[in-house]
């Protein structure tokens, strides 16, 4: 065979619309790569989850999507949850102090200390 030569125009002949169209697949390309790059590391990221779901099943892009979509909803539910009862813990030990300061600004008023005024601080004290 004879060596064949394939004349390429030089980038300063090529038009911008020509440009644009030699250009298109490539960055087409690399933006699938992207994509099938970033769905790749979410499937590795939740493999445990998607095992418990769907054992033995061949995930296609769009499972695993949705199946990340559907973690990151329960995940985000999850810490609603555990804010609302962190926040109810802190609002109960908070009143509860402030009850305690009341009480014991209230005995301090009284310069006489009652046994029950005694027995009260030393229970509030534990």
């Amino acid at each position: 065979m004879a060596p064949s030569t394939v004349f390429m125009e030089p980038d300063n002949l090529l038009t911008p619309k020509e440009k644009n169209k030699l250009r298109k697949p490539v960055v087409e390309k690399m933006r699938r790569d992207r994509i099938n790059s970033s769905i790749e590391q979410l499937k590795l990221l939740l493999e445990k989850e998607f095992q418990r779901h769907q054992p033995n099943s061949k995930l296609e892009k769009a499972d695993i999507l949705e199946m990340t979509v559907s973690y990151l909803r329960q995940q985000s539910q999850l810490q609603v949850k555990r804010s609302f009862h962190k926040s109810s813990q802190f609002d109960f030990r908070e009143g509860y102090s402030r009850c305690l300061q009341e009480a014991f600004h209230f005995l301090s008023l009284h310069k006489v200390r009652t046994e029950t005024q005694t027995k009260l601080l030393s229970h509030f004290q534990k």
